[in-house]
């Protein structure tokens, strides 16, 4: 029968770690989702710009365009949050 009450201790002792853990689990907002994608978009881009001299964004809404622009400028507004998201992050761990 003392077999049988070890798992059962094992067990009990797994919520709590979880629960350690979720002191530092993030909850992204619609805001960091929106400007994760952004950032993901302009990685991407520039990816395709450095590999293969192919700017995504402009091949699909025109060079130099008011929608490129929008798009262009969008990611870069993303990555200042971005920068300012991280901070955030770092300040929770500690």
């Amino acid at each position: 029968m003392a077999t049988m009450n070890a798992p059962a201790n094992e067990r009990r002792h797994i919520p709590e770690r979880r629960n350690a853990g979720a002191a530092h689990s993030t909850h992204f907002s619609a805001l960091d989702w929106a400007a994760m994608v952004l950032m993901i978009v302009g990685g991407i881009n520039w990816g395709l710009v450095g590999a293969f001299e192919f700017d995504l964004v402009a091949a699909l809404f025109g060079d130099r365009t008011t929608w490129s622009r929008l798009v262009y400028a969008l990611v870069g507004i993303a990555s200042l949050y971005g920068i300012y998201l991280l901070s955030k992050m770092a300040a929770r761990q500690h």
